[in-house]
């Protein structure tokens, strides 16, 4: 593991980036960066307009290490390359950016109010892999709709028991069970979800280290007790549907929590702005929410 990177995400100062929409978000992100369907014919082409769009934002002078902790990739721009470059080796070498990989499949179905993640086959191979291309971490994702204590149990058991897994690859895994921010028990589900985060952090020995990515809590400083906790790299908090301004203000009042923002950061930009107005609008962004993670 790159000592420079642990240091970097456990002490520094800025936010992660998540650039990590898969097939099914992609052409929604697509839109809202002015691009619809006629811009492109079939699945190829919509990747290869997505991985234009994260490289114009990653090659923007915008985006740097000096606000900017990590950056989580889908697997296809992990396999691809920016200006000649992998694009974990260029994060990292040209931009002094913590490279991750988005490692899960998608979500199974609902049950007891939660969302676990699909099998993630051949996984043990994809972290190889990324290991080799220069990766840091990984990301998966579930989600929790409601306080309800089996469904919770269910993703973050699952959650811990692939972040063994890849603790053993020697990568640190971001943990991301996300709570619905429209539930009508969000409040309640936080506390179920605190609780079973802190049973399995008690497992853990002193060498293994995870983050944690969540939902913005109802009560301002909930999560301090996990931004605080030894085993516990960094807390990060997902936008989760909110706009960028509410998602800043929320993360302001949580002081420890850092952002990992997707369409929080990308709100605003698109294909048609020239590259000065597209690298004012982008500087915008990163500067309120390098200033909210700061709070």
């Amino acid at each position: 593991m790159n000592s420079e990177q642990f240091q970097k995400i456990k002490s520094g100062s800025g936010f992660i980036a998540a650039l990590d929409q898969s097939g099914g978000s992609t052409p929604k992100a697509l839109k809202l960066y002015g691009l619809d369907e006629t811009a492109y014919s079939n699945d190829a082409e919509m990747f290869d307009r997505i991985h234009e769009m994260r490289s114009r934002i990653i090659t923007s002078p915008a985006f740097t290490g000096d606000r900017i902790l990590g950056a989580i990739l889908f697997e296809m721009t992990m396999d691809r390359q920016i200006e000649g470059k992998g694009s974990a080796a260029y994060l990292w070498e040209n931009k002094a950016v913590v490279p991750f990989l988005k490692v899960d499949k998608g979500l199974a179905d609902e049950a007891d109010g939660a969302q676990v993640m699909k099998p993630i086959p051949d996984l043990d191979a994809l972290l190889a892999r990324a290991r080799g291309l220069g990766v840091f971490g990984t990301k998966m994702r579930s989600v929790i709709k409601l306080a309800n204590k089996s469904g919770v149990d269910a993703v973050v058991g699952q959650q811990f028991e692939v972040g063994r897994q890849i603790l053993g690859a020697d990568l640190v895994p971001i943990i991301e069970p996300e709570i619905d921010i429209h539930s009508p028990q969000k409040a309640a589900a936080e506390d179920l979800l605190k609780a079973a985060i802190l049973t399995e952090l008690g497992g853990f020995g002193a060498d293994q280290h995870v983050m944690l990515k969540l939902t913005l809590p109802e009560q301002d400083g909930f999560y301090t007790e996990l931004v605080e906790h030894p085993r516990v790299l960094r807390v990060v908090a997902l936008s989760g549907g909110y706009t960028r301004e509410d998602a800043n203000a929320r993360l302001a009042r949580n002081h420890g929590l850092v952002a990992s923002f997707s369409r929080a950061l990308t709100e605003g930009l698109s294909a048609q702005q020239s590259e000065a107005e597209f690298d004012a609008a982008l500087d915008a962004s990163i500067a309120s929410i390098y200033q909210a993670s700061m709070a």
